[in-house]
């Protein structure tokens, strides 16, 4: 192994030693990695501060005045009046129903409300007045600009919501410009411009009267048919229920004339000897009709026709005081002991005007004070007499 030369006292550094100790920096010259850091904050801080210091001090850029032309906003002095705004001495305020939003004038809602509610009148005002000239009425259907510009200051004036004339100018815009969008455009005869309700809307808006009114004109015919065979429908359902009434009381007056007859036969029986086995035809129908019913002569004869198709009631003319009537008997006997028990306590409530005809006793009294039509009753005998 070589060994090395020790360097003698006094001898120069060679070349190699020379150009190690050349790039080594000397120390010291760089600082510290902590020192470093804490260097690093304080000039953050110092940077936020001073731009803090800046924004507190710096003054907001003033509103130009509404009055200057857009040539004056070109020095950059001052910002430009949004719109809806007015500025007055560089400040900001926004128009009614408008509210500042940083350095924009935004519309809170009560603009948009009164519009759509002023443009709903003027619809249905313009709308009207052309239903009713399809209604045949005279009205007015063409309105130009200035006729729904005055219609619109009458809504206003009615229903002002509280605005200023800003906002009463910003809402009549907005009609208009509604009534541009929703009538029809057209020309008058002297070439003006004018709006019209369109005609689909208007139909909409006729009274329910003239709308059926028209209807039938346009069909005529077919409602001509409708109304002859709905009459028809009603009047045979009608006579159907006329016929069926009529049939209903006609029974219920032949069950009365048999019980009648019966009772009167059975009085005969016991030794009655001033009762009549017959009753005259005219006394029932007088007896067991009200007067409004004595009128219809197809009741009583459609009860003389039931009479007719009974066996048990006989039917034969007989002279009474020189004049001939019609009287009627009960011939079924089988059937009377039933009717012995009934006439023992039983009354039966009449169905008739008169109050009541009175079975048993009373039932069997007949014609009570005619002696000839086959008095039963001797009390109504006696009254005859007295």
């Amino acid at each position: 192994m070589p060994s090395r030369s020790p360097r003698r006292p006094g001898a120069l550094p060679s070349a190699s030693s020379r150009r190690r100790g050349a790039a080594e920096p000397p120390p010291g010259l760089f600082p510290a990695r902590e020192d470093l850091l804490r260097l690093l904050a304080v000039l953050a801080i110092a940077a936020a501060a001073a731009a803090a210091c800046s924004r507190l001090n710096r003054r907001p850029q003033p509103f130009c005045d509404s009055v200057q032309s857009p040539d004056d906003y070109a020095d950059d002095s001052c910002q430009p009046c949004p719109q809806n705004g007015r500025c007055v001495d560089g400040l900001l305020e926004c128009v009614q129903g408008f509210k500042r939003y940083g350095g924009s004038c935004i519309e809170d809602g009560l603009l948009s409300q009164t519009a759509t509610k002023i443009s709903e009148l003027l619809q249905l005002r313009i709308c009207d007045q052309h239903a009713r000239a399809l209604c045949g009425q005279p009205a007015k259907i063409l309105f130009q600009k200035h006729d729904v510009a005055d219609t619109v200051d009458k809504l206003l004036s009615k229903n002002p919501a509280g605005l200023t004339e800003d906002g009463i100018e910003l809402v009549k815009a907005r009609v208009l410009d509604s009534a541009q969008g929703f009538f029809e455009t057209t020309f008058t005869s002297n070439q003006a411009e004018a709006f019209k309700c369109p005609e689909l809307v208007a139909e909409h808006h006729m009274p329910l009267t003239c709308q059926v009114r028209q209807w039938i004109s346009r069909n005529i015919i077919f409602a001509a048919s409708f109304s002859i065979l709905f009459a028809a429908l009603l009047w045979g359902l009608w006579t159907i229920y006329w016929r069926q009434a009529l049939s209903n009381r006609a029974e219920k007056i032949y069950e009365q004339v048999c019980e009648i007859l019966e009772d009167n036969a059975v009085n005969a029986k016991i030794g009655n000897s001033d009762c009549e086995p017959w009753v005259v035809a005219s006394w029932l129908r007088d007896h067991l009709l009200v007067p409004r019913e004595r009128k219809n002569a197809s009741l009583w004869k459609k009860v003389e026709e039931l009479i007719l198709e009974d066996s048990r009631i006989d039917q034969y003319p007989k002279v009474i005081k020189g004049e001939s009537k019609v009287v009627y008997e009960w011939q079924a006997s089988g059937s009377l002991s039933g009717k012995i028990k009934k006439l023992q306590g039983a009354r039966v409530e009449s169905r008739t005007s008169v109050g009541g005809i009175k079975l048993a006793e009373e039932m069997g009294a007949c014609v009570g004070e005619v002696r000839e039509q086959g008095s039963c009753d001797p009390a109504c005998r006696d009254r005859t007499k007295a």
